[in-house]
């Protein structure tokens, strides 16, 4: 989670728990509320939905694909409740007006990636610096959040006050290059991530595959109105993205969650040169797979390399 996620949340007054939170039995009036909810928002939900279990929602989507009758996609839902959760936020009751479609199309037309997306996330965290920073000396009480870090042989320790003070204020840095993996990683990669359950790796017992109505791929973001939360790009960057990779690198949008994306391409990068020109690009796209995930830029060109399947992540 970037810093300006984080002043989100201080200025709303919320501060997350460090610590697990015992859930509350719902009563029949909150899951009737739920439903209604849910209902409505399958209602203005633009894709045609296929219930399929875990482990056959890739052949479902090959033969959706082969069927030419629109975009399929893999939906990944909670694998607590079987929801399809924060996919269906944009279109339930109480939402912001839906941006058309073609507008959002139309500004992704007019993007560069990555360029535009590098110097947007530069501006927002500069925004954001300075935000804390005019919130900090109106009110040097503010609560802070509680930083954790974790070092190298896995011991983990709570940083002080002035210790999170110049954390949230750290100029924020490329990841390291490192060195190349001596192993070469798994050829199998993350594979279709959206259809396993986080915990225990394996298939949900039900997924969602979903149709758009275009034969474009690349537009299944815009109908979905997906991102602009936290630190995941807007729905126009998304497009303009994958335009990008499918390409250059032939890659398609399998599955897609309320935080994951799961592409596959035909295309690997052939040199270590390439494969960490594209790892830059991924970081611009989603910092989560090196800060929160393979740590340098060596490891995930080394991934890009040897693996079909691209994994993206905001949390």
């Amino acid at each position: 989670m970037r810093r300006r996620d984080v002043l989100a949340g201080l200025g709303a007054g919320a501060l997350a728990a460090s610590w697990p939170l015992e859930p509350l039995a719902a009563t029949q009036d909150q899951v009737q509320r739920v439903e209604a909810y849910t209902r409505k928002a399958l209602a203005k939900f633009p894709f045609k939905l296929h219930e399929v279990a875990g482990d056959k929602a890739l052949e479902k989507w090959r033969q959706l694909k082969a069927e030419r009758k629109g975009a399929p996609v893999v939906l990944g839902v909670d694998s607590a409740n079987g929801s399809l959760g924060n996919l269906l936020s944009p279109f339930g009751p109480g939402s912001p007006q839906l941006r058309k479609v073609e507008q959002i199309l139309q500004a992704a037309g007019t993007l560069t990636f990555p360029d535009d997306l590098a110097r947007e996330n530069k501006e927002k965290s500069a925004a954001a610096l300075a935000q804390f920073k005019a919130m900090l000396a109106a009110n040097p009480n503010m609560p802070l959040p509680q930083i954790v870090i974790v070092d190298k042989n896995g011991s983990r320790r709570t940083l002080n006050r002035q210790e999170t003070i110049a954390e949230m204020e750290r100029e924020q840095t490329d990841p390291p290059l490192g060195d190349w993996p001596v192993t070469s990683p798994k050829s199998d990669g993350p594979g279709l991530s959206v259809a396993l359950d986080i915990l225990t790796n394996k298939p949900l017992p039900k997924v969602y595959v979903a149709v758009a109505p275009t034969n474009d791929w690349t537009e299944i973001p815009a109908y979905l109105q997906w991102g602009g939360w936290n630190a995941c790009p807007s729905a126009e960057h998304h497009v303009a993205a994958l335009r990008l990779w499918r390409d250059k690198y032939g890659a398609e949008l399998v599955g897609i969650s309320e935080d994951t994306m799961n592409l596959r391409v035909a295309r690997k990068p052939k040199t270590r040169d390439e494969a960490l020109a594209l790892a830059r690009d991924h970081y611009v796209y989603c910092r989560d797979i090196i800060d929160q995930g393979v740590g340098t830029y060596s490891a995930l060109a080394a991934e890009l390399m040897a693996n079909d399947w691209w994994y993206f992540w905001w949390d």
